[in-house]
C-alpha cells in the first residue's frame, strides 16, 4: 500500500487532496469541532492540506502531532497556523517547535484525523506500525472512556484503493469513528 501510494502523480494526490476536502467538508464532524488534529503528509499519505485551509478560514484550531520528548510512542499536539515554525522528526516529518502555550491536551480535541497504511469498512485499520495514536487516545476505548473520551473522534484518512477486506484488531488498537477517502466516508460507530 505504501509503494501503490507513493507511486501517486502530483496530479493524482492534489485531486485527492482536494475531493478528500469535499467529503470532510459534508460530513457531520465538520461544523461541530473547534480543536481539530491533522497531519502533514509523507510517504505518499493523502494530503489533508486543502482541508487544513478550510479549517483556518472556519475559525477551526488546528493541531499537528509531536513525538512526545520523553514518553516512548506517544504524542503530543501544538497549534498549528500558516506561522508556526517547523522542523522534522526523528523520522523526517514535519512538525510544529516545542512551545507550552500552543499544546493542547488529546482529550481535548475534538476530532483526530490522521493518516493510514490500510483500512476496512469496520474500522480497522493499519498505520506505520507505531503504535502513536493507540497509545496517546487510549483514553477513547470503549472500556475506558470517561465523558472525555467520548467527545474526541477519531477518523482516519486515506486514498480509497488502501481499503482492503479485512484486518484484523489487536487488543490494543484503538477503534476509529469513521475513515474519510477521496471518495465516501465510513462511518463505524
Amino acid at each position: 500500500m505504501r509503494k501503490k501510494r507513493r507511486s501517486l502523480s502530483p496530479f493524482q494526490q492534489k485531486n485527492a487532496a482536494q475531493k478528500l476536502t469535499s467529503t470532510l467538508t459534508l460530513s457531520p464532524f465538520f461544523s461541530r469541532s473547534k480543536h481539530v488534529a491533522i497531519y502533514l503528509a509523507n510517504d505518499g499519505e493523502i494530503d489533508p492540506s486543502v482541508f487544513i485551509t478550510k479549517l483556518w478560514k472556519s475559525n477551526k484550531h488546528c493541531y499537528l502531532p509531536v513525538l512526545h520528548p520523553t514518553k516512548k510512542n506517544h504524542l503530543w499536539f501544538y497549534r498549528y497556523n500558516q506561522k508556526t515554525p517547523l522542523k522534522k522528526n526523528r523520522f523526517g516529518i514535519l512538525e510544529p517547535l516545542i512551545n507550552n502555550k500552543s499544546r493542547i491536551s488529546p482529550w481535548a480535541l475534538n476530532l483526530v484525523l490522521f493518516p493510514l497504511v490500510a483500512f476496512d469498512s469496520q474500522g480497522g485499520r493499519l498505520g506505520m506500525g507505531g503504535g502513536f495514536y493507540d497509545r496517546t487516545f487510549e483514553f477513547t476505548r470503549k472500556d475506558k472512556a470517561s465523558a472525555l473520551g467520548k467527545r474526541t473522534q477519531l477518523y482516519g484518512l486515506a486514498h480509497h484503493f488502501q481499503e482492503v477486506a479485512s484486518i484484523p484488531l489487536e487488543q490494543w488498537d484503538i477503534p476509529l469513528h469513521g475513515i474519510a477517502t477521496d471518495k465516501q466516508l465510513f462511518i463505524t460507530h
